[in-house]
């Protein structure tokens, strides 16, 4: 599948099928997840068959049903963690969402996750992990002006990534970001006020950078 394609497919799910994640899809992930630790320096874990984490009020309160899997993004603390997290965790959302599965990035309905955490690490985020009731829905967004420098003379690779861009799931799909390209620089700035705007800049460079190529760019 193109990553356009599974760029595309991808909406948040808050309720899942009472289904077990086969084995054979749970070992991808795991491999997959060591990849991204490794290049991501990050310590990101996958818990299965775990409904405790979702059992809490403030999950009831978040809708979530049968949040029995999840994956929680933690790395030792730096300036950059939240932003490394967003983008790595959204590699994994990705891959997730190649295999089948279905995924949600959840900042504060859910309890205490199974993190285990070494000296001097920080959890940021959790992602819902399963087989979805629905596939989820698209939200209306806002237009490609709004969020980047674009234009009908730019290049093809920038058109992309600002499409791939605006897809990115973000915090109360409040997109307080924006993409500005000079030649083949892009620099991605985030607004001052919101909610986890570092954990969103991260995904949103994720899905820029898959869909633009990173051979057409260099950020700035």
């Amino acid at each position: 599948m193109e990553i356009m394609d599974i760029i595309r497919s991808r909406h948040s799910v808050r309720q899942y099928q009472e289904k077990k994640i086969p084995e054979e899809i749970r070992q991808e992930l795991n491999n997959y997840t060591d990849t991204l630790n490794r290049k991501g320096g990050l310590h990101i874990q996958i818990f299965y068959d775990e409904p405790d984490c979702f059992s809490s009020r403030l999950a009831h309160y978040g809708k979530f049903e049968n949040a029995n899997n999840y994956i929680v993004a933690a790395g030792k603390k730096a300036s950059d963690l939240e932003e490394r997290c967003g983008f790595f965790g959204e590699m994994l959302v990705l891959k997730a969402q190649e295999l089948g599965l279905n995924t949600c990035w959840v900042a504060l309905t859910h309890g205490k996750s199974k993190a285990n955490l070494e000296a001097g690490e920080k959890e940021v985020i959790i992602i819902s992990l399963g087989y979805g009731k629905t596939q989820g829905a698209a939200h209306k967004g806002k237009a490609a002006s709004d969020i980047s420098n674009v234009s009908d003379d730019s290049p093809e690779w920038f058109k992309r990534g600002v499409e791939a861009a605006l897809l990115a799931p973000t915090a109360i799909n409040q997109q307080k970001f924006y993409l500005e390209r000079d030649g083949s620089l892009v620099r991605a700035k985030t607004g001052l006020i919101g909610t986890n705007l570092k954990v969103d800049l991260g995904i949103v460079k994720c899905h820029f950078e898959l869909a633009a190529g990173k051979e057409n760019f260099t950020w700035a």
